[in-house]
């Protein structure tokens, strides 16, 4: 009988990528890590041997812990936890039971070994230079700080401290031929699925000027472009902005087949 303390590999699906997603701490030993180091979106990687020293910072989040098959590392570590008061689950099956029901993985190899990512990119965002820290943050490190800059000290600021240059011409995150930043990301961190394919077909009309390759995409340039008149500040500006993606997300992952009218058919207006 399942433990009222775990959470399975479905329920836990539905909650990736949504601002309300549970903080997924991977406490699998380093062996079974260099087997496969991908991670589940958004995952922290910690040693289950110092959850006392790490667990506090938790107090008062939603967390699930994963390790290789959800036995005694997973639910010892979330027993430890709920002792300091967090609310913490287990994941049913642990990563190879993710990985067999081909959940979504994330490559990081890309990224520093640094414990939170830190990127730099032009001042004055619109869509791309919102876009990719949404899917960064819901995606791939939760915790990850932007920095807008003057587009001609974009390079010199990732070299001085140590950030990732993003969405500049000759930064390895960019565009790539007709495709945006956006696009690059899901293929690099191995995001690839049908709710964020359909989101990035949006980005890229909305980004490229190209409205023709989804209607969704004039909304998205003038919800955009409006937010860019409203907030001086840029990360005013992304703080306010990732609702809307979030919105376009949910849309593309649960309503893209959902219609609304009205009034109902057959009554007169």
């Amino acid at each position: 009988m399942p433990s009222n303390t775990e959470i399975n590999v479905s329920q836990l699906s539905r909650l990736v990528g949504l601002p309300t997603s549970p903080v997924v701490i991977d406490v699998r030993i380093s062996e079974d890590f260099e087997v496969d180091p991908r991670l589940l979106p958004g995952s922290r990687r910690r040693d289950h041997r110092t959850v006392e020293t790490w667990g506090p910072a938790l107090a008062g989040r939603d967390v699930v812990v994963v390790c290789q098959k959800g036995l005694k590392l997973s639910q010892g570590v979330t027993a430890w936890l709920r002792h300091l008061g967090v609310r913490a689950e287990s994941l049913d099956g642990g990563f190879e039971a993710w990985r067999d029901a081909s959940g979504l993985l994330a490559v990081t190899d890309h990224l520093p070994n640094t414990e939170r990512s830190l990127w730099v990119t032009r001042a004055r965002p619109k869509i791309d230079r919102i876009a990719c820290p949404w899917l960064i943050r819901r995606f791939v490190d939760p915790d990850a700080v932007f920095l807008y800059v003057g587009a001609s000290e974009v390079s010199s600021v990732a070299d001085r401290f140590g950030a990732i240059a993003f969405d500049i011409e000759g930064a390895f995150w960019s565009h790539s031929e007709d495709r945006c930043t956006f696009d690059r990301m899901i293929e690099l961190f191995g995001l690839a699925s049908p709710a964020l394919g359909r989101l990035a077909t949006i980005i890229r009309a909305a980004d490229t000027a190209r409205l023709d390759l989804a209607p969704q995409a004039a909304g998205l340039l003038a919800a955009s472009l409006g937010f860019s008149r409203i907030y001086r500040d840029d990360l005013e500006q992304l703080a306010a902005s990732l609702p809307l993606y979030d919105a376009f997300y949910r849309w593309c992952r649960d309503a893209a087949d959902e219609t609304h009218d009205w009034p109902p058919a057959g009554r007169a207006a």
